[in-house]
């Protein structure tokens, strides 16, 4: 199972959008996903229309209550993507987990004893980079990292890179990063062409070729519970999307392999 962890301390850069739609894209192909949100907001539990009554056993319970993942799984209603939901308990959890034995490597040990059901892992996690990030970054293979065009997003990136060196020397030393995906993109912006220009300077072919576009869809899609690519699968939003998914996978020869 490849797991994916789609991560930036900062707020409001596309990144749950960007956790759901993929998900939903790569479900789509024939794999089977499992979507961990680790966020306390719970906004990809609530984009995915899954309701509080769902969620008797949350991403809270496996990191703190040690719970199988198995028993917090709930179907998404689309066809092959499964939600492990996030509850309110989850905004305790990083006082709870300071107290913790092996309190960065719990859901790095829960994803090890789940079930062979799921051929892809993406973990949606908290615009932060305390204890729900760091379990995420220990039990990732790869990070994905949506990158708002703004401004600040280059100095953003690199406090998020510093963190990844630092996980890499402690905890886990193979995790890399897949791709970043720039978001909120506006062509008609001239802010938005220096930034991308900037960041694909400094990266280069880590950035993905696709970028995400600003789209009205996109943000009304949660409101409905349901992700872009059903709410309105011909908006740009969706269909960039599509096509980030298909580039991920490329960068993921071994799930190519599968789907062949």
């Amino acid at each position: 199972m490849i797991r994916i962890a789609v991560a930036n301390q900062k707020g409001g850069v596309g990144k749950t959008t960007s956790a759901i739609n993929l998900a939903t894209a790569l479900a789509a192909t024939g794999k089977r996903v499992l979507l961990i949100d680790l966020d306390p907001q719970g906004n990809a539990s609530t984009g995915l229309g899954i309701t509080q009554a769902q969620r008797t056993s949350s991403s809270y319970n496996v990191l703190v209550d040690q719970a199988p993942i198995a028993q917090g799984v709930v179907a998404s209603g689309i066809p092959r993507l499964d939600i492990l939901p996030a509850t309110v308990d989850l905004s305790g959890a990083e006082i709870e987990l300071v107290e913790l034995d092996q309190r960065t490597h719990r859901l790095h040990r829960a994803l090890d004893a789940a079930p062979a059901r799921w051929d892809i892992t993406l973990i949606d996690c908290p615009p932060s980079l305390g204890l729900l990030t760091m379990n995420a970054m220990v039990a990732a293979d790869s990070l994905l990292v949506p990158l708002q065009c703004e401004f600040f997003a280059l100095e953003g990136l690199s406090q998020l890179l510093t963190t990844v060196e630092r996980i890499r020397a402690r905890f886990n030393p193979s995790l890399s990063i897949i791709g970043v995906a720039l978001t909120m993109y506006d062509r008609r912006n001239r802010l938005t062409e220096q930034v991308s220009a900037d960041v694909r300077a400094v990266l280069g072919r880590v950035v993905f070729d696709t970028v995400i576009p600003r789209n009205v869809r996109l943000s009304e899609a949660p409101s409905h519970g349901l992700p872009a690519l059903i709410y309105d699968h011909r908006c740009s939003g969706s269909q960039a999307y599509i096509t980030l998914a298909r580039e991920l996978i490329a960068r993921l020869p071994q799930v190519a392999e599968v789907a062949a």
